[in-house]
């Protein structure tokens, strides 16, 4: 039994093609018991599982010294608005790799497509 033909799914229009070594900046709906709240959350693309209805990623970031990773499903009524701040080129579909790197070494390894672009 597949989980996509029970799970109907539907498509949000307002989130862009991105890939892994992309920074995004990704804008949820929080609810805490009857107030609602925006919160905001900017990292690179570090693993994407394009899969139907359980389609996610997972972004990271370096905040104050301690890497923090956090995974949004694609899908999810609560995302907001998912905007690409800048696109990486890299040349893994996992970056896992950058959880062991210094932030300064990990956006070194990350490079922005428009430098290349211009060469």
């Amino acid at each position: 039994m597949d989980i996509g033909s029970v799970v109907e799914t539907k498509v949000n229009e307002d989130i862009p093609e991105f890939g892994p070594g992309d920074t995004l900046k990704v804008k949820l709906k929080i609810i805490e018991g009857e107030r609602e709240r925006s919160q905001t959350f900017e990292g690179v693309v570090i693993k994407m599982r394009r899969s139907g209805a359980s389609a996610n990623f997972t972004l990271r970031k370096v905040f104050q010294g301690v890497g923090v990773e956090r995974t949004f499903p694609l899908h999810s009524p609560r995302l907001e608005k998912v905007e690409v701040v800048r696109h990486g080129k890299v040349r893994r579909s996992k970056l896992y790799y950058l959880r062991d790197l210094s932030s300064k070494m990990a956006k070194a390894k990350v490079k922005s497509r428009a430098k290349d672009e211009l060469r």
